[in-house]
């Protein structure tokens, strides 16, 4: 089953290579993406992408394909910050993925203080200890692991893997979730969702804003790391030095857009646009 969508708002590279996914890797004519249980064989094909995948339900609502970018983008260059507006025109095919909630979890644990290549290979390895071997275009793949599978592989497993101090994070939050299920958390409004995410192990406020606006679809989220620092700083002229009260600074000031911003300034920061 296949997807065909205008490649002008919906470019591969731009949403995969943005920091907000750690399952892809280039295949074919573009990239094969997982999530959750499932495989997508993503790529550009004239003035069309492409999206070749086994459930294209999912992988419509995965890559937000009802939402209309063209108005984000002139939303995002109608504030005429410099930055802004580059990288809204230049990644304008950049789209918010709606992830797996629980895979966003834990996968955003693991991030924490690390690099994307090492999250990247940090994940695959617990995938293929812990996930279910599956086959699509000639490919094999694992199944990201269940909160059951996770909470029962043990601290060890996940030290092995090379999560290192955030062995037990893992092993922890995943026997919590096990426990409760995260359904709960669902139907919450930002600011509530946010606080009981910061009562999992392992999760700071950039953790939790990561899960709330990948997983969590909360597009008013603005997560800040070094790389939003130094866009704060630099192409904001801002002198506050506190994490929280920058985020709260950009929400302010981008409100329901925020997370869509977030990205267009980080992805344009780190590619020195």
């Amino acid at each position: 089953m296949r997807i065909d969508y205008d490649a002008e708002y919906f470019n591969p590279e731009h949403v995969l290579e943005c920091g907000q996914i750690f399952r892809f890797y280039p295949f074919g004519k573009g990239y094969m993406v997982l999530s959750a249980d499932k495989a997508c064989h993503v790529y550009v094909d004239g003035a069309k992408t492409v999206a070749e995948c086994d459930d294209p339900d999912y992988f419509y609502e995965f890559f937000d394909l009802a939402r209309d970018y063209s108005e984000i983008v002139k939303r995002a260059k109608s504030h005429n910050i410099p930055l802004l507006t580059r990288s809204a025109e230049a990644y304008k095919g950049l789209r918010l993925l709606n992830q797996n909630k629980e895979e966003m979890l834990y996968s955003f644990i693991i991030s924490q203080n690390n690099n994307i290549p090492r999250i990247k290979g940090i994940i695959s390895r617990i995938c293929e200890g812990l996930g279910e071997k599956r086959e699509f275009m000639g490919e094999t793949y694992f199944t990201f692991p269940t909160s059951e599978k996770l909470a029962g592989a043990g601290k060890e497993f996940f030290k092995a893997a090379g999560c290192g101090y955030r062995d037990s994070f893992l092993a922890e939050t995943s026997a919590r979730v096990l426990k409760e299920g995260i359904t709960h958390l669902e139907n919450l409004p930002a600011d509530e969702l946010k606080k009981q995410l910061l009562t999992y192990k392992g999760v700071g406020a950039k953790v939790a804003d990561c899960v709330a606006l990948f997983g969590f679809g909360k597009r008013g989220s603005f997560p800040v790391d070094t790389w939003i620092e130094q866009v704060y700083k630099e192409d904001f002229h801002g002198a506050l030095t506190d994490r929280a009260k920058i985020t709260e600074y950009f929400c302010q000031t981008f409100g329901e857009d925020s997370g869509y911003i977030q990205q267009y300034l980080f992805y344009g920061k780190r590619q020195n646009l």
